[in-house]
């Protein structure tokens, strides 16, 4: 009966070696269970985070901070809509041209602006329109960049100018003048109507002209008042010296300009009053008193 106790009592090694299997087999049991509610939990975390992005998401896309104010294009405020560049087109007539777009209702990165860059290209006195975009609080910036203009018409020196060409030949209407002083422009007399009708001048023209007052300003170190192309026949430069008649505008003209230094000395020191330097001929330069 002891015997048996002891029996009992002692467990034999394989005993020992089953009981810690079990064991092993329960902690790793208990493991799996604590890592499966760890995913649970984080699933479900998950979930809620996401639910919640998604909420806030949709919340920030929906402000209005977002949206461009529906007015932007019919009353002029420059906290919604600005305009940079603009030197000779007005602000007003740009947004003139851009009154009747409508707003669309999307957030400013769905924006489209080609409409916008299309309708002030067709403003004469342009030449490129950037759009720049912000997003937060919604507004644009119009970024115009205009040509430069070039010639000035008038019928008389007198007269304000009536029309402007840009140096690309664009011709350009009363509507934008007078321009700013900033621009050195030629004035150019011309009434439009008869013989070199300066509605149909092109970029060529203009830089004849240009080539023209350039030369006389080089020979004679003076500037040039106007050009008179009123008689296109027979042009006229005014310079503050002198009025000096060139002609037609033949392959020669750029020569005959040329002559300018060897006679303007002599015009400086006359007494006499001078109606103008004669430098039509080929050869021949004269003087014509004012009688």
């Amino acid at each position: 009966m002891d015997e048996f106790e002891n029996n009992q009592e002692c467990p034999t090694e394989e005993d020992i070696l089953e009981a810690k299997k079990v064991k092993k087999i329960q902690r790793e049991r208990q493991i799996r269970k604590g890592r499966m509610w760890q995913e649970r939990i984080r699933g479900i975390f998950r979930f809620f985070v996401s639910i919640g992005i998604i909420c806030l998401l949709i919340f920030l896309v929906d402000l209005p901070q977002w949206y461009l104010d529906k007015s932007s294009f019919k009353v002029y405020n420059p906290d919604n809509v600005g305009i940079v560049g603009n030197k000779i087109v007005p602000s007003a007539k740009i947004f003139k041209v851009l009154h009747d777009i409508d707003v669309p209702n999307v957030p400013m990165f769905l924006f489209r602006t080609g409409e916008i860059q299309n309708r002030i290209l067709k403003l004469g006195p342009v030449d490129e329109v950037y759009i720049r975009r912000y997003a937060f609080p919604a507004r644009l910036d119009i970024i115009v960049r205009e040509k430069i203009p070039s010639v000035v018409i008038a019928p008389d020196e007198k007269v304000q100018p009536v029309a402007f060409f840009t140096k690309d030949g664009t011709l350009v209407g009363r509507e934008y003048l007078p321009l700013p002083q900033e621009y050195k422009t030629i004035k150019v007399l011309s009434y439009g109507n008869k013989g070199d009708d300066y509605h149909k001048w092109n970029k060529e023209r203009i830089q004849k002209i240009e080539k023209i007052v350039r030369y006389i300003e080089t020979y004679s170190k003076e500037p040039v008042l106007y050009l008179d192309f009123r008689n296109p026949n027979d042009i006229y430069a005014e310079i503050k010296t002198v009025k000096i008649r060139l002609g037609k505008l033949d392959e020669t003209v750029f020569e005959r300009i040329e002559r300018i230094p060897s006679i303007l000395p002599q015009v400086k020191l006359m007494d006499t009053k001078i109606k103008y330097l004669d430098l039509s001929w080929e050869k021949v330069n004269y003087i014509k008193l004012d009688e």
